[in-house]
């Protein structure tokens, strides 16, 4: 397995450089709407306030019970946490999961790398902002249909999208920890005990790898639920595919050919998939979407970032920097580049046509240079949101979930054509 190229790092922690739990620097935003949403979610001693209006407290990290018992442990082997925000009104008996997400470690050196950090232990972990969050926030206006729900937002510290099973050993003769499927199991188990239990609908989300996660476990968190539980899936910027580079080599799925197999993360996998083909082609949500039963909506860009840099081109396949602006803004890019990434949204919409006959999923593609639209405001429901069919993320995604349209599948023409994408900041 080869190492993870420092292009990466921007798909390793997207959402948390938009969700993040402390000062952090920005990796998309000079401009002073990013940094009011950086803003948004600072926590600590001087936290800032909206318009005059006091933000609500710091929602604190909650620490798995027992979790040395049950071996669900974080990479350098502390309990993993989750935050849990109550629900209210009519939203008391209504819960939502949100798997983070954060990227993967293939590698012993990647995956002892990020035991220094909240990716791979609870030590660093602190409370979290909700405020700003879209669809996990509590402004109705904001987000009208989940706002006043249960919220737990599931810590991720294993590497393998909550998947893996196994163990490793560090250079420095320390052991690695690489049970995330323990903790995704002891956590909604612990939640349950918790209210979950007694939900009357429910909603399993993530984002980037926490969107991957969303996809391997949706339908084992609806197996928890009687049939009465309307229980549902969203999977954000975690359409992850599985192509070659512009050098010709399939370089991203080398990247999840380390973490399947270093991870143990094979028994999570759909096993009429695993007949047919490689586990490690069976990690790729193309695949995995065809085993679900489960309702999902998929919200993803057709020019996602994240996926461009490190899966269409990362750097070992264009050592001559020629694509080093068009990267870092697809404003820059010429026609050639284009037409390049115009291919990335041509197959993700193919990918998707499984799906197109199943009534109860939906799909918003969008054509915009941006990752992870559901956890900001800004992306989620504003008036500067992207929108397809006229409809914002959180429109498309609640009149899914409320069943007050059928079929929303929405797939956007290609890039520059929607003009609602000219609002938002290059990611």
């Amino acid at each position: 397995m080869d190492m993870v190229p420092a292009s990466a790092e921007p798909l390793l922690h997207m959402e948390q450089r938009q969700l993040r739990p402390s000062h952090h620097g920005g990796w998309w935003g000079l401009a002073a709407a990013a940094l009011l949403l950086m803003l948004l979610v600072t926590v600590g001693p001087l936290r800032p306030m909206l318009f005059g209006v006091p933000l609500p407290e710091p929602v604190a990290l909650t620490l798995l019970t027992g979790a040395q018992e049950k071996g669900a442990v974080c990479l350098d082997g502390t309990p993993p946490g989750y935050h849990l925000q109550r629900g209210s009104g009519d939203g008391s008996s209504s819960w939502h999961i949100h798997l983070q997400g954060g990227g993967w470690c293939g590698t012993v050196n990647d995956c002892s790398n990020r035991r220094m950090s909240d990716l791979g232990s609870s030590k660093f972990m602190k409370p979290i902002q909700f405020a700003g969050t879209g669809i996990l926030g509590s402004d109705h206006l904001q987000n009208p249909d989940f706002y006043n729900w249960n919220k737990a937002y599931v810590r991720y510290c294993d590497g393998a999208s909550f998947s893996g099973d196994a163990e490793g050993q560090a250079q420095d003769g320390t052991i690695l920890h690489f049970r995330g499927l323990r903790i995704y199991q002891a956590v909604i188990d612990e939640l349950m005990e918790n209210g979950l239990a007694n939900a009357t609908q429910a909603i399993l989300t993530g984002c980037s790898a926490g969107g991957l996660a969303t996809i391997v476990h949706c339908d084992d968190f609806s197996a928890r639920f009687s049939h009465k539980v309307s229980v549902k899936c969203l999977v954000d910027a975690g359409f992850i595919l599985d192509v070659k580079d512009i050098s010709g080599q399939r370089s991203f799925r080398s990247l999840y050919g380390g973490v399947v197999h270093l991870q143990n993360v094979r028994q999570v996998l759909p096993k009429d998939c695993l007949t047919n083909k490689e586990p490690t082609e069976c990690f790729f949500p193309a695949e995995l979407i065809k085993s679900i039963h489960t309702p999902m909506f998929i919200v993803n860009s057709g020019y996602d970032p994240a996926q461009i840099r490190n899966v269409i081109v990362p750097a070992s396949s264009a050592p001559d920097k020629s694509w080093l602006s068009c990267k870092d803004n697809i404003r820059n890019c010429n026609s050639t580049q284009i037409d390049v990434l115009d291919g990335l949204r041509t197959t993700m919409a193919d990918a998707l046509k499984v799906v197109k006959d199943k009534e109860d999923w939906g799909f918003f593609i969008d054509s915009c240079f941006t990752h992870c639209q559901t956890v900001l405001d800004v992306s989620w429901n504003s008036h500067n949101s992207p929108r397809l069919g006229n409809k914002t993320v959180a429109e498309a995604v609640g009149d899914w979930h409320r069943g007050r349209t059928q079929g929303v599948k929405e797939v956007d023409c290609k890039y520059p054509c929607n003009p609602t994408c000219n609002s938002q900041s290059p990611l």
